[in-house]
């Protein structure tokens, strides 16, 4: 049965005919669109491709119980069209992204302001809510901090230490990834996929590889696909024990915080064995992988691996142990479940609200097909739950890894990769260790990208961890904040 009509049903990582992606009035776009999110779909995509002096809106849906994506699209529309937000939150930035680049106005929107730094005007130069009231006052953080992190602007109105509402301007790294694309693959467009966020390398470079597979009609040999689901994991390890970690050092719970940065450099290094760069760059490319795992080497990363994971394990009994530790995470930075489903949170984030969410499980591609990890959920929605789906996952991914190099399949690394079909679209989802990456190819007559949208799973927890500041004390908000860890680059795009 077709849950997604009257939209085009497709899997993930295939493409469609650019003609066979049905038309409608932008109203009938809107409604439709939110027809189908009230009956359970989910708003993966909703941008704009310039056409002359118009835009064609493209909707792109999820709907994970049955494994299937659904795309539709607007006429070409200019001035504006009835918001979607006001009724489904999870379009809420969707629009104002839009609006950002196309001038097209959401009628409605409850809060239009730009998305990212653009024309000269930083975020934080544009309007924030204010909340009024004697007892009312307000706190800046950033966009400039303290330590070694990105830049990133969070206004706090507050009533004494109680957030009543944190509202964040990003776009500082606004590096106009999308606008190079445009016309591509150009010869450096592997590197600036690598490059959206770089802690997010292989998860990046994978989606995108996968669009370019499915644009030319052919598929990564097993063994890359094998190799891709290995790094993949490698990449989770690192980045979840390094949060581990930073939450430890945000309680001045040393141990646990000492040991968990030196481990994240160790799976890193396994990462480095793989491939030569410890974040993965020049592993993956279009038509399957640069590097391969021969025997030796994979034997001494599957010793390394027992170390590490040994190491991590110790490292977090330690920190689920400390009393200290639980007491200072339970009931504090609260996504309730409803509200994860309303802004559509995605990643760790939402399955700490106990929302079964993973692309891995959901829309299954490359490797994900044949073999997966457990998905892990806890219902809390605190920071004891964001930390506890980390542990959980760590342990999850070292498994499935031991699971994996004891049975490496054989095969090529790499197969020719054809041009890219002309006007047609093609969709890519990955479960990066933040959540869901998605990558949306549009080629022209020609073959070459006519757009490219990219979405980083930051795009759609920002806004849960605003959520998660509500009623809670504004000394609260370190620890609130690395709980989620979002990509500041991979939003600015």
């Amino acid at each position: 049965m077709n849950t997604l009509a009257p939209f085009f049903s497709f899997a993930n990582a295939s493409r469609v005919s650019w003609a066979s992606v049905p038309v409608f009035s932008v109203t009938k776009l809107v409604r439709l669109t939110g027809e189908l999110i009230r009956g359970g779909a989910r708003l993966v995509a909703w941008f704009g491709v310039p056409d002359h002096d118009e835009t064609t809106l493209v909707a792109i849906l999820a709907m994970d119980d049955d494994s299937i994506l659904g795309v539709a699209r607007s006429e070409p529309v200019s001035g504006s069209y009835p918001s979607l937000t006001p009724k489904y939150p999870q379009a809420h930035l969707f629009e104002r992204e839009v609006w950002e680049q196309h001038g097209l106005v959401p009628v409605g929107h409850p809060w239009l302001k730009p998305v990212r730094h653009t024309n000269g005007d930083a975020p934080a130069n544009a309007p924030f809510f204010r909340v009024e009231g004697g007892e009312v006052h307000e706190v800046a953080v950033g966009p400039v901090h303290a330590g070694v992190i990105e830049p990133g602007h969070f206004r706090f109105q507050c009533a004494g230490e109680e957030v009543m509402h944190l509202e964040i301007a990003l776009g500082y790294q606004h590096r106009g990834v999308e606008d190079a694309l445009a016309g591509g693959p150009h010869r450096g467009t592997v590197f600036q996929m690598e490059a959206v966020a770089g802690d997010t390398t292989i998860a990046h470079a994978t989606a995108h590889a996968m669009v370019m597979e499915a644009l030319a009609g052919v598929e990564a040999p097993l063994r890359a696909q094998w190799l891709r689901a290995v790094a993949l994991e490698l990449e989770r390890l690192a980045n979840h024990t390094g949060d581990m970690g930073a939450l430890a050092m945000d309680v001045a719970f040393l141990p646990t915080s000492s040991a968990c940065g030196k481990i994240r450099g160790d799976f890193l290094n396994l990462t480095a064995l793989l491939c030569g760069n410890r974040f993965g760059r020049g592993l993956v490319r279009p038509g399957g992988c640069m590097h391969d795992l021969e025997p030796e080497r994979l034997a001494t990363l599957v010793e390394r691996l027992k170390t590490h994971m040994a190491d991590v394990e110790q490292a977090m009994a330690w920190f689920w142990d400390a009393a200290s530790v639980r007491v200072r995470f339970r009931n504090v930075g609260v996504v309730h479940p409803p509200q994860a489903v309303n802004i559509g949170l995605v990643g760790p984030a939402a399955r700490a609200c106990g929302l079964v969410r993973d692309v891995r499980f959901d829309h299954p591609a490359g490797w994900h097909r044949f073999s997966q990890a457990p998905v892990a959920v806890w219902p809390s929605g605190d920071i004891f739950a964001r930390a506890r789906v980390r542990s959980l996952e760590v342990q999850r991914s070292g498994r499935y890894l031991f699971e994996q190099l004891a049975e490496p399949v054989d095969g090529e690394l790499r197969t020719a990769l054809g041009a890219p079909q002309p006007e047609a679209l093609a969709v890519a989802l990955v479960e990066g260790w933040r959540g869901e990456v998605c990558h949306v190819a549009l080629t022209g007559h020609d073959g070459r990208f006519r757009r490219y949208k990219i979405k980083d799973p930051s795009f759609h927890n920002w806004s849960g961890l605003a959520l998660a500041l509500r009623g809670t004390a504004v000394s609260d908000f370190p620890i609130c904040n690395k709980s989620f860890n979002l990509s500041y680059c991979g939003f600015d795009l």
